[in-house]
């Protein structure tokens, strides 16, 4: 039997299952998506008696598997949100959606009894957002329905809900506490005067490390059962694990998040009104991040483009690099703006709107890149782009930068993560492939 680390990798939108070997490659790949439902309030949330039941089935199958055995399990989801449970560990409420617009007279509430905007953000390195700040899920649930605060015993950000669920186990973790909760005072490296004053802390459980796993037996089997992560965090590991000098990670998708583990500079007041943050290692060790919309702003683009050019959404796709078509000034524009009429063609049009992009991740990224940093790596969608990969490496001649892959990275993170607790190799040095620019 091949021994494997079972890991639950869940999205907002695709929930996935991964068996890895020793070598760290996947064995077994399955991937679903569950319709959403609505919670009491008619704003659509996650089925997570849906998810629930996907989870114990496929756990349930592989370990009956006389392939596989399976040495280990672990869990990372998107973050930000509360599982509520009573005493009988029941679910309370659903798993309330953290784009649910926050209730304004509650914020108001917040900030009049705790502090300033400025104040909060600072010292929790959580720019202000609503129920994405989870720890104010918890605020709104005490103030706004306090009938349904009353009868949660504990709550459990998602990762360790579905941990709890293996090992019978509640715990809270790092990187999902410390990452814009609002709820980590990252002066003091604990939590926040207002979670002790609202007596908040009696629902999370004591915080255990992402680093460990424990010991469990599960349906008659030993296990080891990590603790579960945050996904960014998740997904930084694998570079944390096989670079060994400093660098910082532009992760690309709907946000390109810039994070560098190699900068513990606090915040400051400018850098979270440009949208900075920090997220947590699974170490516990900060990283200073930004963000910049630029993926979701290129899907707008893109369209806007075909539209205008009446040409196929993804023509991008076929466009080469041309510095020749590339103009050099440096202005700076909202990209959700980008207007293509003063171009004669798609591919000028679309050349110079990468540029604008660009301009604008540099602006991002400068926020937390220093001088200690040697190397810049980009995944995700932009690494592909061969235009996005050569004007960023115009414009950072002082370090190398590479687009790079990892072959799910989340997923293989997770595994990582308590790799001492179940595999007999050591950690490989070779999963994060690169291409120099």
């Amino acid at each position: 039997m091949i021994p494997v680390i079972a890991i639950f990798d869940i999205g907002k939108t695709n929930k996935k299952f991964f068996l890895f070997n020793e070598d760290y490659k996947i064995a077994e790949e399955l991937s679903v998506n569950f319709d959403e439902i609505e919670d009491e309030d008619g704003f659509a949330c996650e089925d997570i008696r849906a998810l629930r039941k996907w989870v114990m089935d496929t756990l349930n199958e592989y370990l009956a598997s006389d392939t596989y055995d399976i040495k280990a399990i672990n869990f990372s989801t998107y973050g930000a949100s509360f599982v509520h449970l009573d005493e009988q560990d029941n679910l309370v409420t659903p798993l309330y959606n953290y784009l649910k617009p926050y209730p304004a007279a509650i914020e108001e509430k917040f900030y009049n009894t705790y502090g300033t905007k400025d104040a909060i953000t600072l010292s929790t390195a959580s720019p202000t957002l609503g129920n994405l700040n989870s720890g104010l899920q918890l605020y709104s649930l005490k103030h706004h329905k306090p009938l349904l605060y009353q009868k949660t015993a504990v709550s459990l950000h998602l990762p360790q809900y579905l941990g709890f669920l293996v090992s019978g186990r509640k715990y809270a973790d790092i990187t999902s506490i410390g990452c814009h909760t609002a709820l980590w005072d990252f002066t003091k490296n604990a939590y926040h005067h207002w979670v002790t004053a609202e007596g908040i802390d009696k629902k999370l459980p004591p915080l255990f490390s992402s680093s460990t796993a424990m010991d469990v037996v599960y349906n008659g089997r030993q296990l080891k059962c990590g603790v579960g992560l945050h996904d960014s965090s998740a997904a930084f590991i694998p570079y944390i694990q096989n670079i060994d000098e400093p660098f910082l990670l532009i992760s690309t998708g709907t946000w390109c998040i810039s994070m560098n583990a190699f900068n513990d500079a606090p915040l400051t007041k400018a850098e979270l009104e440009q949208d900075c943050l920090c997220y947590m290692t699974f170490e516990g060790s900060t990283v200073k991040s930004s963000r910049l919309f630029a993926g979701y702003a290129h899907e707008q683009a893109a369209k806007k483009l075909a539209q205008h050019f009446n040409v196929v959404p993804n023509y991008f796709e076929k466009i080469a690099y041309d510095k020749e078509l590339i103009k050099e000034e440096a202005d700076l524009i909202d990209l959700l703006d980008f207007d293509p009429s003063p171009y004669s063609t798609y591919e000028e049009a679309y050349l110079n709107y990468i540029r604008h992009t660009v301009n604008a991740q540099v602006q991002s990224t400068n926020l937390v890149l220093n001088k200690k940093v040697k190397k810049i790596f980009v995944d995700g969608g932009f690494a592909k782009n061969e235009t996005y990969m050569q004007l960023l490496a115009d414009a950072y001649p002082q370090v190398q930068v590479y687009a790079a892959s990892v072959s799910q990275a989340t997923a293989m993170g997770t595994a990582m993560a308590i790799h001492k607790d179940w595999n007999r190799l050591e950690l490989p040095d070779n999963v994060v492939s690169t291409r120099a620019y």
